[in-house]
């Protein structure tokens, strides 16, 4: 994939022999792209970036992800090794670029350091899909993150999805059933893998919801997206259904607290 080679060269070309490894992640590895995923990458580095580093990252991101007709968006996440290892909650991130908030970046903003706890998920899928674009084997860089900081991870989110849910309809539904997947299983699975878990177990009235959202991840990209008015007016007692099977699994097992 050529944008994932264009991907490596800058940061190598930014950071040099700073990187530890850089490893794929998300539907790339996990179930294949959809026609709306991001490109997800992880880059370990040795120390935290300068800022004409984060500058020179950004700048060359900008013209990598959903710039052109071909190409994906790209979501790329730095951490420092020694921030992530030993293993401790809440990690911190050293830089993250998510095409979502290219305006900023086209502003002058540049990404800081900061605590991140869904660091702890991305981290685990990092580990689990074991997909090094160059450097050693994940495993080899990253401690395993205990169950208890994914769950830890998993409510911190809920509140900023709650916030999205009017505009980011499909991945924020899809995401609540990956976030009680994970609570019930353990293991992160890809978001439609996720909703098929979840609909084995919903009531009944609320799988079309889930369904909808569902083949959406599957067939279409944003701007295809369409919710009937019928569907729409199902979606937060759906959502209401979910967060609340997800409390009693917290609750059950005394962790995210």
């Amino acid at each position: 994939m050529e944008q994932l080679a264009e991907i490596v060269a800058l940061t190598e070309g930014v950071l040099g022999r700073e990187v530890i490894g850089t490893y794929l992640h998300g539907s790339s590895v996990f179930g294949g792209l959809r026609p709306a995923s991001d490109v997800d990458v992880l880059v370990v580095t040795r120390r935290r970036m300068d800022e004409d580093e984060r500058r020179a990252l950004v700048g060359g991101l900008l013209g990598i992800s959903g710039s052109r007709n071909d190409a994906r968006p790209v979501e790329l996440t730095v951490v420092v090794r020694s921030e992530v290892r030993p293993w401790r909650y809440p990690p911190v991130g050293d830089f993250l670029y998510g095409e979502w908030l290219r305006a900023e970046y086209e502003a002058g903003k540049v990404p800081r350091p900061e605590p991140a706890p869904d660091l702890a998920l991305l981290l685990s899928m990092a580990l689990s899909g074991d997909h090094p674009l160059t450097g050693p084997p994940p495993a080899q860089v990253l401690d395993p993150v205990p169950h208890t900081d994914l769950v830890r991870a998993s409510v911190a989110g809920i509140p900023g999805l709650l916030d999205g849910l009017d505009g980011d309809t499909r991945n924020v539904l899809l995401t609540f059933a990956r976030i009680w997947t994970t609570l019930a299983t353990g293991r992160i699975l890809p978001k439609d893998t996720a909703a098929d878990w979840a609909l084995d177990r919903l009531p009944p009235e609320h799988r079309p919801v889930i369904e909808h959202a569902r083949s959406l991840y599957l067939d279409c990209r944003y701007e295809e997206e369409s919710w009937s008015e019928a569907l729409r007016a199902r979606v937060r007692p759906c959502v209401d259904h979910v967060l609340a099977e997800i409390d009693r699994l917290r609750l059950r097992t005394g962790e995210g607290d």
